[in-house]
């Protein structure tokens, strides 16, 4: 996401993970040929090394939904984009709660590795737009907070899911059977946009 953006943008990124290395980002981005437009910096989400008030916008592509679901977190998280600035999410989760808390069963199937894509563990954070506009909004730390369910997000997910799959990736193999099953029906994309009052 962070070549795309400066590449597509011409803006400068400092690319936060946790996952990935700074320098094995570092080699992506040199590869890139982007090396005077992207930052890479190796993170935890509540240990964040900047400023308040540092960034312009503050983008957050599939990872917002693994820290972001404590009550506490935007407090933290939202001094760091300067007043006015951009936040702009991505987030996996869900097209509504499920009925009763009740997670279908071809969500919680292993596959045949005995991996299952519904693990409570891992899962639990997963929520709807309304889940999300409810819990954003009630702070007022944000205007012009818009939350909405990605059109087709769940189709470009399972393609995603296909391409890794046709690749050998098997990180995250019990993602395609349980995107295949639902076709929509509950999990979802999930975009979210504001300004820091």
């Amino acid at each position: 996401s962070s070549v795309f953006l400066a590449r597509e943008f011409g803006v400068e990124v400092w690319a936060t993970d946790l996952w990935i290395k700074a320098s094995d980002n570092f080699q992506r981005i040199c590869e890139a040929g982007l090396e005077d437009k992207i930052i890479p910096i190796h993170a935890e989400a509540h240990s964040l090394p900047y400023a308040e008030g540092f960034f312009d916008a503050i983008v957050c592509v599939d990872s917002y939904v693994y820290y972001g679901t404590c009550d506490m977190y935007l407090n933290y998280f939202h001094k760091f984009v300067a007043p006015g600035g951009q936040i702009g999410l991505v987030v996996p989760g869900l097209v509504r709660e499920f009925a009763d808390g009740k997670v279908p069963d071809y969500l919680t199937q292993p596959i045949p590795s005995g991996k299952r894509f519904w693990d409570p563990a891992e899962c639990f954070c997963f929520h709807s737009p309304q889940w999300w506009q409810r819990h954003l909004g009630q702070t007022e730390l944000l205007d012009d907070l818009e939350v909405n369910l990605v059109p087709q997000g769940w189709q470009d997910w399972l393609d995603l899911e296909r391409v890794k799959a046709a690749a050998g990736m098997k990180r995250f193999e019990q993602e395609l059977p349980a995107l295949e099953a639902d076709q929509g029906r509950y999990l979802g994309i999930i975009q979210i946009t504001a300004r820091r009052k």
